[in-house]
């Protein structure tokens, strides 16, 4: 049988680990997907460079407009990131019937509706395995691994990097800002590390996952997004005392009201599995009606990882590429004509717990004017932490975790506890979730 012509846009690391991946174990891709896979050309902006890396085997074009407009070429792996020319690639790609293969988690939460449209509309295939979880292959087991379950609730450890940062800051005690710079001179941080440490990347692959599991749109800028970039070192010791761990979590949640979507730094139990998960790696907990839990572990970034899962979405195509399009997985797990428009809840209106920690006067009443605040509220006290000032202070922290209240309660108290006159400065808010 004639084997798949590949094309690739764009040999940067995981170009690099794709291609090398595939030539190395040629034989046994072939064997799972019945048929040759070959990448025949590749576009990069530095040509002598892929050139180089690539030998004689492929063509090597500086166009990506020469690569998706190719008609010998079956299927396109788009890896230039961005929404801006990788958008019009791979929409032209589309336009020209190939199948797309792409690791582009930016431009599927933004531009994702359009682009699955799109391919529907031509009968061809969009897989996106390496967007999510780098190796992880989360995407199948939500598109087709769990489709017997209702699912009730994802949280992931979805970005290495801010991970690497957390557990850095709790191993060592060190602040924020220290470790950064670390991780930069590790290379687990990028110059920019913006996108990492704010959030947003892990919001884009949360908003991609909650598609999947709700069948609802791609809706990324509903999603509520905050970083790593304001937690303190202490807040880190005081949720260890306590028996938790912080974590930076994409949450997507199933509820009566709506969907929650949402990232941020969490409080997790330390007994929790998804809590002891160190360094550079991810982890993505997935709550189904009938099978329970269930955990997906492993590298989410790196050239061969996330070429692991471009190889496994090129295998998924080329066994389907001559199936009638009805017959395949849709690109969101559900029918299109059956997708919802379940609302995404806006953060006031999420439910869950909180870790509190107030800096004060070491007076009498204070803890009784605050605990009054919070019952006035209807915000029950879960656990507690009094410092003891230290010898001569006059200072001290109290440090409370509450159980479950609506997100729009704890503002309106947390602004009368920060009035009192006896309350120092801002009190520090961290959600917390038990994941039971």
């Amino acid at each position: 049988m004639k084997s798949i012509k590949v094309g690739l846009l764009g040999i940067g690391t995981v170009g690099a680990g794709t291609f090398n991946v595939l030539k190395r174990n040629q034989e046994e891709i072939s064997r799972r997907a019945g048929r040759g896979i070959e990448i025949v050309m590749v576009a990069d902006l530095d040509v002598a460079r892929a050139k180089e890396l690539v030998g004689a085997q492929c063509e090597v074009v500086n166009d990506g407009n020469l690569v998706v407009n190719n008609p010998d070429i079956d299927i396109v792996i788009e890896l230039i990131g961005g929404y801006g020319i990788a958008k019009d690639l791979v929409l032209k790609a589309i336009a020209n019937g190939k199948h797309v293969v792409t690791a582009n988690k930016a431009l599927l939460a933004i531009h994702g509706d359009e682009i699955f449209k799109a391919a529907q509309a031509k009968g061809v295939m969009v897989a996106y395995e390496a967007a999510v979880a780098g190796g992880i292959p989360i995407i199948k087991a939500l598109r087709e691994g769990l489709t017997a379950n209702r699912i009730e609730w994802i949280a992931g450890i979805i970005n290495g990097t801010t991970n690497f940062i957390l557990s850095e800051m709790r191993d060592k005690g060190l602040d924020f800002d220290t470790v950064l710079k670390e991780a930069q001179r590790l290379g687990y941080a990028e110059a920019d590390p913006t996108f990492d440490i704010e959030g947003v990347d892990a919001a884009h692959k949360a908003t991609l996952m909650a598609a999947i599991a709700f069948g609802i749109p791609v809706q990324f800028g509903k999603a509520h997004v905050e970083g790593i970039t304001k937690l303190e070192a202490v807040d880190i010791r005081y949720a260890e005392q306590l028996g938790y761990r912080i974590k930076l979590l994409g949450i997507a949640k199933r509820t009566p009201h709506g969907i929650e979507l949402r990232v941020h730094p969490t409080l997790i139990p330390a007994k929790r599995l998804i809590a002891n998960v160190e360094g550079a790696m991810n982890a993505v907990l997935v709550q189904g009606d009938a099978v329970g839990a269930t955990l997906y572990y492993g590298k989410g970034a790196g050239a061969e990882p996330t070429a692991s899962a471009v190889i496994a979405d090129l295998v998924d195509i080329t066994r389907l590429a001559d199936a009638q399009p009805a017959h395949r997985v849709p690109h969101l797990a559900f029918q299109p004509h059956s997708m919802t428009d379940t609302p995404i809840l806006p953060i006031s209106e999420v439910t869950t717990s909180y870790y509190l920690r107030m800096h004060v006067a070491d007076k009498l009443g204070v803890l009784a004017n605050v605990t009054s605040i919070l019952a006035e509220s209807t915000i029950s006290i879960d656990a507690m932490l009094q410092k003891e000032p230290a010898l001569g202070e006059t200072q001290t922290d109290i440090i409370m975790l509450t159980h479950q209240t609506q997100e729009k309660n704890v503002e309106a108290a947390i602004k009368k506890i920060e009035a009192l006159p006896t309350v120092l400065g801002k009190v520090t808010k961290i959600r917390l979730e038990h994941l039971s």
